[in-house]
């Protein structure tokens, strides 16, 4: 575990590096490729999955309307990735949803709003060089709470990393690790109410702020899956929050 000064020198040099950081949604299949072989080899490093020819790794989730797969790239090369699911009473397909609908699927029904980052991967070769990378990645997380004015945070982890999301994004743990689909590591299920705690963590890293014209860059879909976006998503609108 990182310790406090390295904790927080890390954090700090974050907002220097999010004026380096190119969020890229990946659209073309190219793009698509590349973070999946990304998960592959990070997921590969970890023990997390078996070898495979392919070296590729995907799921049903990844083209789903409800879900927005970005690269992060520093200086034009892919670092690391992250997927975020919106979840609302109409749309529910995630990871999180399919491992622990147990405890989601009632406060979907109740008209909550859930954010599921999942697959964050982090390039084995080279993430080192910047500790600050978490951070700056599940940046978009934050950012995609905010803009789809969540309810709730979520976090789908192995338990060795739940410190991070309990010091960083004051997630609590709603259920204890279980083994997923396609995995060879059990993850647990963190959550964090957004609207209490967004202050709090503002607070403490301001670099996890943003604007309303970032976050409508990177979320705002146009066209026809936009309008289906539109009229699945009631109090998860498109338009952006203050």
């Amino acid at each position: 575990m990182r310790s406090p000064a390295g904790f927080a020198a890390a954090v700090g040099r974050s907002s220097n590096l999010l004026d380096q950081v190119d969020y890229r949604l990946a659209q073309t299949s190219e793009e698509k490729e590349e973070i999946y072989n990304l998960r592959y080899r990070a997921y590969l490093r970890e023990g997390a999955v078996k070898e495979s020819p392919e070296r590729r790794v995907t799921d049903q989730y990844d083209d789903l309307p409800n879900s927005w797969t970005f690269g992060v790239h520093l200086h034009g090369k892919l670092y690391s990735s992250v997927r975020i699911s919106v979840l609302t009473r109409e749309w529910r397909q995630s990871c999180s949803n399919e491992a622990f609908g147990e405890l989601l699927n009632p406060r979907l029904d109740r008209g909550e709003v859930i954010i599921d980052p999942a697959r964050f991967v982090a390039d084995p070769d080279t993430a080192a060089r910047f500790p600050e990378l978490p951070y700056v990645t599940l940046r978009l997380a934050y950012m995609a709470c905010e803009y789809f004015n969540a309810d709730l945070g979520l976090a789908i982890v192995r338990a060795e990393h739940q410190a991070f999301y309990r010091r960083v994004f004051l997630h609590e743990t709603i259920a204890e690790p279980r083994f997923f689909p396609g995995l060879l590591k059990p993850v647990g299920l963190m959550a964090a109410d957004f609207p209490a705690l967004k202050e709090r963590v503002f607070e403490r890293y301001p670099m996890m702020r943003s604007t309303a014209f970032e976050r409508r860059m990177l979320f705002e879909r146009a066209g026809e899956r936009q309008a289906r976006l539109a009229s699945r998503y009631e109090r998860a609108s498109i338009a952006p929050s203050a």
